[in-house]
């Protein structure tokens, strides 16, 4: 089988003209009295795909779930689903499955027992059930575990068996919300690579709702950040992570450094003049924008060079400050810069060698510096 990174990046139909969405979301609206949930929201999901809505509390991410699961409905817009209209159709009657963050488990049955219920409410024959929930118990890797309670079972288990749960039934999409919240940090990784490798394995389209980012970023074929009912982006996640469209996006996934200045236009290399760095920045290329126009250049922490050595004279956005405070989180360290303008910066640094004595320590000036295709350049 094909390794998860491999398998996504060949994957990519959301750039196919030809390819036809499983799910679409079109200008979908839901208020709770004076309070808009979710705003003329639309969007494709693509068959296969391990997509992920990701944004902060109340952005209207779990609500858009809900109405994809059936158990709210939009107040205007539509949802297809493989090119059927589901907008009206109860959550029941539904080709979809929803793995909620509780798991709710029946206390009182078996593993196997809670996997079958919903075969059994089909009224499947007993022996097709018993085979589907064989099959579903080694998918998760829990073939022995078919006669315990939940209450014998560790979290990590439990969460399996209510992926079983809502995989056995074979939908045409699992929505899952907050799947891996309540599991403990080292077995949530683990877990994130186990949930793309049975993505992969089955086939089908998952759509997760979360707020962390690294889970996002880690499971997903595309991510949409949400904000304020409506998606700011949808992208892979290197894109967004890489290119954000936005000073939202861009400070909402991970961390940045955020500089504002007005745009300088002319014969030579675009810049932009900004007086919080104590210098001119140079720009990766030019803009479709006049002189004097407001923009933000957004550069993560790992893409700053830091040095106590001062540069050759001439070098490109280079800007000089004394280390406020440094952060040790073992695979590298974080350095909190204050600039001659009072602006703090970070930078980030990976720790190769074993630390015996710090190169660059508190107090010590420094000199932060980067090449300009390191830094994206925002209008909004």
């Amino acid at each position: 089988m094909a390794s998860g990174p491999t398998t996504r990046r060949t994957f990519e139909p959301w750039d196919d003209p030809k390819s036809k969405p499983i799910l679409r979301v079109s200008s979908v609206s839901k208020s709770y009295g004076s309070v808009t949930a979710v705003d003329q929201l639309s969007l494709d999901i693509h068959r296969g795909e391990f997509f992920a809505l990701l944004g902060p509390s109340g952005c209207g991410k779990t609500t858009l779930l809900r109405m994809l699961a059936g158990f709210e409905r939009p107040d205007t817009g539509r949802i297809e689903l493989d090119g059927v209209d589901m907008t009206a159709v109860p959550p029941y009657r539904r080709p979809v499955n929803m793995m909620f963050q509780s798991y709710a488990l029946f206390p009182h049955m078996s593993v196997e027992g809670n996997i079958a219920f919903g075969l059994k409410q089909e009224g499947l024959p007993a022996r097709e059930i018993k085979t589907r929930v064989a099959e579903a118990l080694a998918l998760v890797q829990l073939p022995d575990y078919g006669r315990r309670k939940p209450h014998q079972l560790s979290g990590g288990q439990r969460q399996r068996v209510a992926l079983a749960r809502s995989l056995v039934k074979r939908p045409k999409m699992l929505l899952l919300d907050e799947p891996l919240a309540a599991l403990d940090r080292k077995l949530r990784e683990e877990t994130q690579f186990e949930l793309m490798t049975i993505q992969e394995q089955v086939g089908i389209t998952f759509v997760i709702v979360t707020h962390d980012q690294d889970e996002a970023m880690t499971m997903a074929s595309r991510i949409a950040v949400m904000d304020r009912g409506r998606i700011a982006q949808v992208a892979p996640p290197t894109e967004i992570y890489e290119q954000p469209n936005s000073r939202y996006v861009a400070d909402f996934i991970g961390s940045v450094n955020l500089f504002e200045g007005n745009y300088v236009g002319g014969d030579g290399a675009p810049t932009m003049r900004c007086a919080e760095a104590g210098c001119d920045l140079s720009l990766a290329q030019p803009l479709l924008v006049a002189p004097g126009h407001r923009l933000w250049v957004a550069i993560r922490p790992e893409k700053l060079e830091i040095s106590r050595e001062p540069p050759p004279p001439g070098t490109l956005n280079c800007l000089s400050g004394v280390v406020w405070d440094i952060g040790y989180l073992g695979d590298f360290s974080t350095y909190r810069v204050k600039l001659d303008s009072g602006k703090i910066v970070s930078a980030a640094e990976a720790n190769r060698m074993r630390l015996t004595e710090r190169t660059i320590s508190w107090e010590d000036r420094v000199y932060l510096r980067w090449v300009p295709q390191a830094a994206v350049a925002l209008l909004s």
